[in-house]
């Protein structure tokens, strides 16, 4: 989980003249190398590592922001989109119409909701499969054997991903090689 603290000393770090950051996204790609992805009111991006030294690598710039793409992409779809909903008409059917396997339904919701982390978070890969763990639980315990529509929805969204990181890399403040 990326600290409040942490994320107050980034903003320094990427504090420029006439530049507001609004925002700080960060990732921790695989062999433990923070990212963090600084938004500029301006519509510019600096990606910054751990010491606040800006990235100059176009690839780890593009993972990053393909990581914390996917995470957001999967929080947001996990349970349907709608887990507080789902868990709510789960609820609602166990009292009144009982179901077999209720219970199981509402174990595995109840765990994808203790999966998802609240901000500030920290995009890992880890915390991606996580999500995709426990969104599949859910989905077979709802009688989804067939296919995954979390997966899907995931699938269906790399060319966004892609067109994002590519958006990033291009209004990058600095040069990436």
């Amino acid at each position: 989980m990326a600290s409040v603290d942490e994320l107050e000393r980034i903003a320094s770090a990427a504090a420029r003249p006439g530049e507001q950051v609004t925002g700080i996204l960060a990732a921790e790609l695989l062999g433990g190398m923070r990212v963090y992805l600084c938004a500029y009111e301006s519509g510019g991006w600096l990606a910054l590592d751990d010491e606040g030294a800006p990235i100059p690598s176009r690839q780890l710039v593009h993972d990053a922001v393909s990581l914390v793409a996917l995470c957001e992409v999967a929080e947001e779809t996990a349970g349907g989109g709608h887990l507080d909903e789902l868990r709510a008409r789960l609820a609602e059917l166990r009292v009144t119409e009982a179901p077999e396997g209720i219970e199981a339904a509402e174990a595995a919701a109840a765990a994808l909701a203790d999966t998802l982390r609240p901000p500030p978070r920290l995009a890992t890969t880890e915390y991606l499969d996580a999500l995709g763990v426990a969104s599949r639980r859910l989905e077979q315990t709802l009688g989804d054997e067939a296919g995954s529509p979390f997966a899907n929805a995931l699938q269906q969204a790399l060319p966004a991903v892609e067109e994002l990181a590519e958006q990033v890399i291009a209004r990058h403040t600095t040069p990436l090689t």
